[in-house]
This record gives structure tokens, sequence and C-alpha cells, in this order.
């Protein structure tokens, strides 16, 4: 999976990344809501946390979403766009307010853990095909969405469904699947989940997320066998690792932009060989399909579960008609050795690192790393962002050979290392 084309569009961007962010209030100490006594305000977001962390790497990045006319509002726009992203497509809501939340210090995986949201009637929960931009959307190189978006009306639904039916001029779609279970009051959430992912090019899950939503149990092969359709699918397994599986099958014949070379990476092709492409928009990986135009959203692509699969042996799961899955890893790396602060914001800077490492086309080992050292930036600070470490750095660490990245340990203020002469000196850092 290549993400390549020139860049001679006037708005054309590395990332676009589309989804609610909410003002998020921090605890002053550990402990329950009921007794914590004061809160920091931050900002949270998948999508936003994205493209934070993708612009402070030095990428081009826009999120679009919509908050209100508020001070909430106003603080969202302000720290997003300080990283550098975009937020000019951003609409403002007179009506809906901005969305917020408080959680406890505790790590989310405990009983213990608490997060309180308040984003019912949200800004964010009204958008929908109607109310985005659909040039300001497609202008990115990659589209990054995430399970979390169309859980939170059916207006988000309908618009994450247009965003992943195939149709010509597709950016690479990129879809972290965050299986929220509290969102999803009608149950639904599995089925739809698993629509969406199966619309992707490039997914992201976690082994446990697999397991909530699907009932797959097994390991990473046995969920690359539900999801064969995404020509990249990214199993993450918590402190043991990352697993890619990369099917580049249907690639061949499709042109770029000068009808001439095919598109690496690209999406499989039309039954008439060619996908033609918006005017400035450069040949993204996307999907090649039938319908729409670069400012018509087109009809919405049926469910998984009309499309008449049949179910995977054991799990219930519906199997995909004539597509056979990746048969093993193309790659395996293990996690780092980090001091975690917190878990909050980790699988978005995963995300990002993979994603950063994907634009500028790194082998599919190094993607991998990055998504590693993105997300120990994020373990080793409280909040839901951190700084990232500079590319050189990143670079030179993602370059170890096996022995010496195994012998990593990270802890709190680690990015700011301006200088690794070493692999003796990295597996001590700090």
């Amino acid at each position: 999976m290549t993400v390549t084309g020139p860049r001679n569009g006037p708005d054309v961007v590395d990332v676009v990344a589309l989804g609610e962010s909410m003002v998020t209030f921090l605890p002053s100490r550990p402990g329950r809501l009921a007794d914590v006594p004061s809160f920091e305000r931050g900002i949270g977001g998948a999508e936003s946390n994205v493209a934070c962390v993708l612009a402070a790497a030095g990428h081009s990045a826009r999120w679009i979403s919509r908050v209100g006319a508020d001070g909430f509002g106003d603080h969202l726009l302000e720290t997003i766009g300080g990283y550098g992203v975009d937020v000019s497509h951003v609409r403002r809501d007179p009506d809906r307010p901005t969305g917020v939340y408080f959680r406890t210090a505790g790590d989310r995986s405990t009983d213990a853990h608490e997060v309180a949201y308040y984003r019912s009637g949200s800004a964010a929960s009204a958008m929908s095909p109607a109310g985005v931009d659909p040039d300001a959307v497609r202008a990115g190189r990659v589209l990054h969405l995430s399970g979390i978006t169309p859980a939170l009306s059916a207006g988000c639904l309908a618009l994450i469904r247009e965003l992943t039916a195939p149709r010509p001029a597709r950016p690479m779609i990129s879809f972290d699947v965050n299986h929220r279970p509290g969102l999803w009051s009608d149950g639904r959430g599995p089925e739809i989940l698993l629509e969406l992912a199966r619309g992707a090019d490039l997914v992201f899950i976690g082994e446990d997320e697999a397991e909530e939503a699907w009932g797959i149990t097994g390991g990473p092969t046995r969920i690359r066998a539900a999801l064969p359709e995404p020509e990249m699918l990214v199993v993450k397994q918590g402190s043991r690792g990352a697993v890619a599986f990369h099917d580049p099958a249907g690639e061949a014949g499709i042109p770029s932009a000068d009808g001439r070379t095919r598109l690496p990476g690209g999406g499989r092709p039309s039954p008439g060989g060619g996908t033609p492409r918006a005017p400035g928009v450069p040949p993204l990986m996307g999907r090649a399909g039938d319908g729409g135009t670069s400012r018509s959203w087109g009809s919405p692509r049926s469910s998984a579960a009309e499309s008449g699969g049949e179910a995977e042996s054991g799990g219930g799961i519906p199997q995909a008609p004539g597509r056979a899955p990746s048969p093993r890893p193309a790659a395996t790396e293990p996690a780092l050795d980090v001091d975690v602060v917190a878990t909050t914001g980790a699988g978005d800077a995963f995300a990002a690192g993979f994603l950063s490492a994907t634009l500028r086309d790194l082998p599919l080992r190094d993607r991998l790393r990055h998504g590693h050292l993105m997300a120990a930036a994020t373990l080793t600070a409280p909040g839901d962002l951190a700084p990232p470490p500079a590319r050189a750095l990143a670079d030179r660490l993602a370059a170890l050979d096996d022995t010496a990245w195994g012998r990593l340990r990270l802890g709190s203020g680690w990015t700011r290392a301006e200088e690794h002469p070493g692999p003796e000196k990295e597996a001590r850092t700090p």
C-alpha cells in the first residue's frame, strides 16, 4: 500500500480527519469523579488526535467537524489549529453545544475508571452528508475516519457510509474501528462497524475489540479471515505489539492521472479498467467504483448483512464472497517497553505514526515501529496528546536491529532527546 501522486491541487493535504472532538476535563488527582475537587481542561477526539499528531510530525492535516458557537468550540478550534491543523472547514452550530466529557485518572481498562460524557445532541452529532463539503473532505491523500462517528446519530452514520462507499476519486480510506459499546444504544454497532471496515482500504483494530464486537478469538489471522476486503489490516495486540496484513490483490491495471502508470497501492479496478479522477486531486489509493463525481455523494452502500455473505465457521461473522484473505501476516512488530503515565489517546497516536510512515512510503516494518513510537510518546504523557519525537529521532529508532529495538525502554520526556549516538545508548532511553 503506497500513497502516491502529484500534489497538484491547491487544496490538497496529506490527511483529512473527520469526526467529533470534545473538551475533556482531566482530574487534578486520582479518585472517583464524585471526590475530585478540580479538573484541568484539555481536548479529546480520536480523529482530531490523529490530525494533531500528524501535523506536529510535519504533515499537512485538516480536521473536519462541527462545533458549537460557544467558548468550548472556540477552545477546540484554537487548540487543534495551534498544532498546525487546518480547521477552516469546521462548521459552527448556533443551536447545539460543543460536547464535553469528564474522566478519572485511572486507566480506562479498569473497573474503577469513570467517564461522564455530555455529548448527546452535540453540534458534531448533527453532521450529515448535506452538511459537509465533499470537496474539502476528498482533498486529502488519506481520509481518516473512526467507528465513533457513525454511533453519534443517523446523520453521522449516513455520512460515514457515503464516505466509505466505492466511487471514482475516492481518497485512501483509513478506518479505526474504535468500538465503543456505550455509544450504540440500539445494539447494531458490531454489524455496522463490520460493514464500514469492509469498505475501507486500511483498517486499525485491537484484538480485544474484535473479540468484544464480533466474538472473534484465535488471534489476528482469524480477524483477517473476517475482514478480507481491506488492502491492509493492522491488528493491535496491546503490550505484545501489532500485526499487519497486506494484500495488494487487484492493484494491477489501475492507471494514474496521466493514464500511463499503475497507481501503486490502488484500489480494486472498475469494469472499464480506469478510474477517472476529479481535477486537482492526485491519484490516490482509493477503491474504484460506479457512480459519483467529485461533488456528488452518490447513494449509500448496502450493509454487510445485506450482502449475502456466508457466516464464518464458529464466529457468526458474515464472510464476503469471492475474496480470499491473506494467509499470513506481512509484518509483526513487538511493542516497546514504556513507562506508562496514561493510556488515553495511545491508539490514535499509533494510527498517526503508521499513517505518517505510509505517507512517506516506508517499509511495512517501519510503519508498525513508527506507530509504536508515536504511541509511546502519548503513553508517557498525561493527556490525550503529546509532542511526537522529531522525525530524525523516530527514523533512527525505527531503523534499529531487532535486538536493539527489543532493549529500548522509553520513559517520560524521551521525545525531547536530541542525540542518540548508538543502539546501546538508545536502549537506555531515558
